[in-house]
């Protein structure tokens, strides 16, 4: 009682001016008693339904996010579904590329003797140019790249490169073939060493992505 006297003096410091101290308490008194009176039902009322609507709302708020998560993990149990059936689908045309370029490799019988052609003749030379016999080497690699054998080769490679990677290779081997019949041609002995090097480290690249190292002599 004294807390709401108290209140009711500090929210009406007018009348706790000009009243006395014991007119001024039992007018608070009264004017407190007869607001409680007719306040204290709604305000109990009141009360218990802000309880009730709280209540709901933390209900409801559970139920939203119980379902929003359940409704995510669904969500993120599909797109896992989904990303499995992609990898498996991946999977599988790799396997029927991989068994579509080994059957091509199986049956270029005839591309398969011209690589082997060329690695006979890169080893020939490599020989010669070890112990600097440029004309030796000259002999086996032609005056120019438009020889028979380098054509034949150039076919080999056509039917079995399937990727860009393989092809960037050939066109290395195929410069530095270029410029290593130059350099014998020419008696370079430094030029025809460093031009043999590409030459046989982009044939040599070529055969492992392709996959054929394994069919062919080492150079």
């Amino acid at each position: 009682m004294a807390k709401s006297l108290l209140c009711s003096s500090t929210l009406n410091p007018f009348l706790s001016s000009t009243l006395s101290p014991s007119t001024s308490s039992k007018k608070s008194l009264i004017v407190y008693s007869g607001n409680n009176n007719k306040n204290q039902t709604p305000s109990l009322s009141w009360n218990r339904r802000e309880l009730s609507l709280g209540f709901m709302s933390s209900f409801l708020a559970i139920g939203l996010v119980g379902s929003d998560r359940r409704s995510r993990d669904a969500n993120a149990a599909i797109l896992e579904a989904d990303d499995d059936e992609e990898l498996l689908e991946k999977v599988k045309q790799d396997r029927k590329k991989r068994i579509e370029r080994q059957a091509v490799i199986n049956s270029a019988v005839k591309e398969k003797g011209y690589l082997q052609d060329l690695v006979y003749k890169l080893s020939k030379v490599g020989q010669a140019i070890e112990k600097n016999d440029l004309p030796a080497a000259g002999l086996v690699l032609g005056k120019g790249t438009d020889s028979e054998w380098v054509k034949t080769v150039n076919s080999a490679f056509t039917k079995l490169s399937a990727s860009p990677e393989e092809n960037t290779e050939v066109e290395a081997f195929n410069s530095s073939l270029a410029s290593l019949i130059t350099s014998v041609n020419k008696n370079d002995i430094e030029s025809s060493k460093l031009a043999f090097v590409s030459s046989a480290s982009a044939f040599e690249k070529w055969t492992t992505l392709t996959g054929l190292l394994a069919q062919l002599k080492g150079i």
